[in-house]
Parts: structure tokens; sequence; C-alpha cells
């Protein structure tokens, strides 16, 4: 157990991490924010809500309607502004339509609230894959944001026609818990944290449980598949991806391991997620 001392000082420690970061950690933009970050795109993003179950549910979406769906899913913590400059781009915006979801317990889905069960929330994600029925459509998930898309495509087989997972946490052995996470989810401690904080905290401990749920039942899914992965990813091991050669065994899956990057191939990388998504879409 930890000396008293100790503790104190790592509740001082919280209380100032969460006032100095509480603006920085929301991943919010507001709508100022997003006219002006979009003034010189010819396609503007706009901000959409539904209602899903109990939630509601927060996404942003641009593109040509009619075309291939896009719908990025974020990691952990995050908001759709992760995938934001994707919605610069005009090749994109042009040959698809780009969505981009606020997961449960992020942005302006309920900050702060997380949702731990996978499966809830790929059916929180239902609504919008039927508003989007009558296009193809392609889920883009990085880190949580992995399993998540996984979860959904084994859940609406039929909804979803292809899946890029990028530095995905999918394998239960690889999951690590550290002790200090513990923090965000006590109530004596939670409520020092920013939102996302603490919604990240509450959905990344049971992932290790949620994964192990999951994982006898990804050998359902049929469609396109590609997965990218930095050997260099220190965040989520690559042994996820020999977890995924495993399971993945009845999809059409490509594997790009590649052997310089990281963990944050979206934005070190973006035409890499470019070209995977234009590959999988043909």
């Amino acid at each position: 157990m930890l000396p008293i001392f100790n503790i104190l000082k790592i509740v001082v420690l919280l209380i100032i991490f969460s006032q100095l970061t509480e603006g920085c950690f929301s991943f919010k933009m507001s709508s100022k924010e997003m006219k002006k970050e979009y003034s010189q795109v010819m396609m503007q993003p706009k901000v959409e809500k539904l209602q899903s179950a109990d939630r509601e549910i927060s996404y942003v979406t641009s593109g040509t309607v009619g075309k291939p769906a896009i719908i990025f899913i974020h990691g952990s913590p995050g908001s759709w502004t992760a995938w934001k400059d994707y919605f610069k781009d005009s090749t994109l915006l042009s040959n698809f339509q780009l969505v981009a979801v606020d997961r449960p317990g992020f942005g302006n889905s309920g900050l702060g609230k997380a949702e731990k069960s996978l499966k809830k929330q790929a059916g929180y994600l239902e609504p919008i894959f039927n508003k989007f029925k009558n296009n193809k459509i392609y889920l883009v998930g990085h880190s949580y944001g992995g399993p998540v898309a996984v979860r959904a495509v084994i859940d609406y087989p039929t909804l979803v026609n292809g899946l890029i997972l990028v530095a995905p946490s999918i394998s239960p052995s690889h999951e690590k818990v550290f002790w200090v996470q513990n923090f965000g989810v006590w109530k004596a401690t939670a409520w020092m944290l920013p939102g996302s904080i603490r919604a990240s905290n509450q959905e990344i401990l049971p992932l290790e449980a949620e994964l192990k749920i999951m994982e006898h039942e990804i050998d359902q899914i049929k469609c396109k598949v590609i997965y990218i992965h930095g050997v260099k990813d220190p965040l989520v091991p690559i042994g996820n991806a020999d977890f995924a050669k495993q399971k993945f065994i009845n999809a059409d899956t490509l594997f790009w391991i590649e052997p310089a990057l990281n963990h944050f191939i979206p934005w070190t990388k973006p035409a890499l997620i470019k070209e995977a998504i234009f590959k999988i879409a043909n």
C-alpha cells in the first residue's frame, strides 16, 4: 500500500492536472472554431445528433451524398476531432461521404459518462448505419475505436461492407492496466480529472474482459479488412497483429505492418489511411 504522504501528493497533482487540462482534454470544437478550421474548405462539415437508445450521439458529416460512407471511430480518449484533417481532403470529400463519431462519453456524446460494454457501444452506432444504409459503409477504427468497429461488424454484418483497423486494441492478452488508472474511477478522485480522462478510464479498465467475450466471435467476420499497425507502437503492442492473424480467418484481410511507425498513424501518416480507404472501397 502506498504511504499516506504519497497518496496526498498524487491527489494534489491530480487537482493541478485537472485545472490545467480540462480545456485541452475535452476534444471539443465550437461552431466558431469549426468555421475557422474549415474556412478554406468547399464542403463544410456539419454537426448532427441523433437519439440512440438512452443516449444522444453526436457526429460530424461532410462529403458527397450518395457516395460510400466512411465512418471514423476514435480512440480513448478522443472525439471526432481526431479525424478533423480528413475533412479537408478534397479527394476524399468528392469520392466519399465522411462521418466521424463522438463515442459515448466523449466530445458532445455525454462527456465523462462512458459505456463499458463494446456491444452497447456498437449498438449506439446502429442508427448512424441505418441513416447511411443506402450507401456502402466502411468503418475506420483507431486504437480503442478498433474493437468498437470489430464489434459493430460482428453485430451488423449486413450493414457494414468493410473494416479498416489502425493499431487496434483487440487482443485481451495484450491489455495492460496501470494502477494509477484506478484514480480515474474512484469517486474520491475521479471528480478531479477532465471528463474525457474519466471516460477513458471507465472504458479501458474493463476492456480486457470485453475482448475475451468478443474474441470467439471474430471468425464470424467475412467482409474486407485492412489491418494497419506500427511495429514501434508503445501503447498498443504489435502482438495485436498476431492475434488478428489468428482470428480473422474468414475475412478477406490485408495486413499492413509498418516497421517505422508508432501508435499515431492517423496523424503522422494520413496518406496511408487514405490509401486504405480507396483500396477497401474499390
